[in-house]
């Protein structure tokens, strides 16, 4: 039987880690769960210990982030030679046969790497993620988020990338590709590792049947300007590790122009500050990333056409601002040309 385990990685999430875990004791496929101990200053560790003795705890000495906290985990589970090891954020819920559904969808599709889940709200009202799309505006949207689950996103369907807040990820894959990349923290490195896996030739589905809840938000909410920096640290760097040559020109000017808008708006919004140290961040740290883009180019193995047919050649849903911005612009080159 193949060896599974799913990996929660907590800081400070002693008031939603138990019925993350408790969801995940009831599942109906076999499995090891293990806990990363991301440097908590709560009561979480005395909750493992005490409460949850069936449960594998990581301790680390301090808070390296969801990626560091998931890299830990992975890194156990594949020196336990697991074939696959899911990722469940401590704040959210899994349904009884969540895992079951994953692994069944993932050994059947052996050129599949990824298999994301249908993540709804806590309430079960709207839809948090039904996999990710990543756009010519080199943004990234999670597909169905806040509209109302009605059966529209009810089939089995390869999607550009997976929320890394609950979904599978196949060992052998990972091996290949790397994991997390831990620079990114936390926001966006989903997106990055769905992107690199694309690129070597890897599918990323999503399993309707796979459902959890998830409180939205609940740890980034503690930190104030968490979101802000690490969305303007982290964005750019999705494209510039893995957006193909010929496609960066389609890419880059449009991306340029989102980035700045919202660089402005945090300005305008009193959020200056951590977006001024997200984008400083994300320049002293963009040498290293285009190292890791020579390589990550280098290892591609399929074509840019196959990468245009999955990138959407849209803006997200919820950017409403800059398509304004994009409908004034076409009405200025309509009488320009006239």
């Amino acid at each position: 039987m193949t060896k599974v385990s799913v990996v929660i990685p907590n800081w400070n999430g002693a008031d939603e880690l138990p019925a993350c875990l408790d969801s995940l004791l009831a599942q109906s496929r076999a499995h090891e769960i293990i806990v990363v101990e991301n440097g908590s200053t709560d009561t979480s560790k005395e909750l493992l210990y005490g409460q949850y003795p069936e449960v594998t705890v990581i301790p680390l000495p301090y808070n390296t982030g969801y990626d560091g906290g998931v890299n830990a985990g992975l890194v156990y589970a594949a020196e336990a030679r697991h074939d696959y090891t899911a990722l469940l954020n401590n704040d959210a819920l899994a349904d009884k046969d969540w895992l079951k559904n994953l692994v069944e969808v993932i050994e059947l599709n052996p050129r599949v790497g990824i298999v994301t889940s249908k993540i709804v709200n806590d309430t079960g009202e709207y839809l948090d993620s039904t996999g990710d799309i990543y756009t010519i505006w080199g943004l990234s949207y999670p597909r169905g988020r806040r509209e109302a689950d009605t059966g529209k996103y009810d089939t089995l369907k390869e999607v550009f990338g997976a929320s890394g807040g609950a979904s599978i990820y196949r060992h052998k894959m990972l091996h290949e590709i790397g994991t997390f990349d831990e620079d990114f923290f936390a926001y966006y490195e989903d997106n990055d590792i769905s992107f690199r896996a694309q690129l070597a030739g890897w599918r990323v589905l999503y399993e309707p049947s796979a459902r959890v809840h998830h409180q939205i938000s609940t740890t980034s909410n503690r930190v104030k300007g968490f979101s802000t920096y690490q969305t303007m640290k982290n964005l750019p760097w999705v494209l510039v590790k893995n957006v193909p040559g010929p496609l960066i020109t389609k890419v880059l000017p449009r991306f340029v122009l989102a980035y700045f808008s919202f660089y402005a708006k945090a300005l305008v919004d009193g959020r200056g500050w951590p977006a001024t140290k997200g984008l400083l961040r994300m320049l002293w740290l963009l040498p290293k990333k285009l190292v890791e883009r020579r390589h990550i180019q280098k290892s591609r193995k399929v074509s840019v056409r196959y990468i245009n047919s999955i990138i959407t050649h849209d803006l997200p849903p919820n950017a409403r601002k800059l398509r304004k911005l994009r409908s004034a612009w076409w009405k200025l080159r309509r009488k320009s040309a006239a």
